[in-house]
């Protein structure tokens, strides 16, 4: 009975650490769309607190909070914070930022260094 109920809790563990990641990726996602929409440079994202919450699929889920750092001119930096329950974003909390100066916000596209070839 005892290896049955040790087994049981493990399998509960992993399967919360897996909730946990997918969270974690789907805020990523949605980071990446909400910085989009506010034509704003994304730098991190970064869950702050998460805890066990009733709801979403499977009933038992979590309710985490995230922090999105992103940036308007690629010099200052702010902060967003959003909050997730399984995978649906319950509320977001944008900061008063100014306007870039230019046409286009700063966009990160994964090259090493500030300089490149252009035509």
């Amino acid at each position: 009975m005892i290896d049955l109920l040790l087994i049981l809790a493990i399998f509960l563990i992993a399967a919360f650490f897996w909730q946990l990641r997918q969270m974690a990726e789907n805020s990523r996602l949605f980071a990446e769309r909400e910085a989009a929409k506010q034509n704003v440079q994304m730098l991190t994202v970064a869950m702050s607190s998460a805890r066990p919450s009733f709801g979403g699929n499977t009933g038992l889920c979590w309710k985490a909070n995230f922090i999105l750092e992103f940036s308007t001119d690629g010099i200052d930096q702010h902060q967003a914070n959003f909050t997730m329950l399984h995978n649906r974003v319950l509320s977001v909390d944008w900061p008063v930022f100014p306007e870039p100066e230019w046409e286009q916000a700063p966009t990160n596209r994964g090259k090493i260094g500030s300089c490149s070839l252009r035509r």
